[in-house]
């Protein structure tokens, strides 16, 4: 089932979320670099969220900003 991407900031945290779906306590977590944490379905194991710390400092600092995940862009229907 394809979904659509939810983009979410944190101003007082300085985190960018990005949400297939809405984050919830059985997934697993882990910092796959730079301050980046993934959260995963404990069943499948499919990623379904990023947290991007420090965010605003990232984005200053750099004028491209890549993240280490794979992306397949469709329009959604």
């Amino acid at each position: 089932m394809d979904k659509n991407l939810a983009f979410r900031y944190d101003q007082v945290g300085d985190i960018l979320y990005v949400d297939l779906c809405p984050p919830y306590a059985e997934q697993e977590s882990e910092e796959i670099g730079d301050e980046i944490i993934a959260r995963f379905n404990p069943e499948s194991n499919a990623m379904e969220n990023l947290e991007i710390l420090f965010f605003s400092k990232r984005f200053a600092d750099q004028s491209l900003f890549e993240l280490p995940v794979l992306a397949d862009f469709k329009l959604a229907s």
